[in-house]
């Protein structure tokens, strides 16, 4: 065999041996593609999986404030309606106080006239009335007509003030008393003890208990007692004063028909 075609196997061989290498370079790059790109599906899976986890635990608390959001909100609603309905009581109350207000002149005009009635009706009392306290009667109505016409009062005291004159005259006729005065008769002042029966009589009794009287309210003087009386005059005035033990005792009154 010549040389020529020993070279030429020889060279041959070597194409032969470097196809093969490139055959299997060829076939080794499609593989390491494949290997890549899962080694970055599962990159992205992973970061895909990141995301959802994180949008998930954004949803946990989203839901979470939602519910906060909505409890408050059936709270906030409960305790509006709580102040509505105060509201409105309060607007009813503000109405009624309003239409209380709104009458107040038409009652003013109604009871000012009625207080000074009032006034006169007891002036005019005191005046018919037994003798007793009289100064100090007489003064209480005085103060009640001068507080009438003063402004510093107010309406509702001044009504009360009357009432309270009124109370008290009431319980003049309940009470017994004895009282030390002077009586005057036929232009001579005496020095008695005023023996007051509540309304019902008023009587009177010189300090030596020899002589005593009765008022008349019909001729508003003072009738001598009959001295058969006298010692029951004396023994009342003594239980008024609590001086005696508690009894009976006769003394004359006024007819029925006559006492004013």
């Amino acid at each position: 065999m010549s040389k020529v075609s020993n070279r030429t196997k020889i060279a041959a061989a070597l194409v032969g041996v470097l196809a093969l290498a490139g055959s299997n370079l060829v076939a080794a790059d499609p593989l390491a593609d494949v290997q890549k790109a899962d080694g970055q599906i599962h990159a992205d899976a992973a970061a895909s999986q990141k995301k959802v986890d994180k949008f998930f635990d954004q949803a946990q608390d989203m839901l979470f404030e939602y519910g906060t959001v909505a409890d408050e909100r059936e709270s906030l609603k409960a305790y509006n309606d709580y102040v509505a309905t105060l509201v409105a009581d309060q607007e009813a109350s503000m109405k009624a106080i309003q239409d209380d207000i709104n009458g107040v002149d038409k009652l003013r005009q109604g009871v000012v006239p009625l207080m000074f009635k009032m006034v006169e009706a007891l002036e005019q009392f005191v005046a018919l009335d037994l003798p007793f306290n009289t100064q100090v009667r007489k003064e209480r109505v005085e103060n009640l007509k001068n507080l009438l016409s003063t402004a510093e009062v107010t309406l509702a005291e001044k009504y009360r003030l009357i009432l309270d004159a009124y109370s008290i005259e009431r319980e003049y006729g309940n009470f017994v008393a004895v009282t030390t005065g002077q009586l005057n008769l036929d232009g001579k002042d005496v020095l008695v003890d005023f023996f007051n029966l509540g309304r019902v009589a008023l009587y009177a009794q010189s300090l030596d208990q020899k002589t005593g009287w009765m008022y008349n309210p019909e001729t508003k003087g003072w009738d001598t007692m009959d001295e058969s009386h006298l010692r029951e005059l004396t023994k009342g005035i003594r239980i008024a004063r609590k001086q005696g033990a508690l009894d009976l005792f006769a003394l004359p009154i006024p007819a029925a028909e006559t006492a004013k």
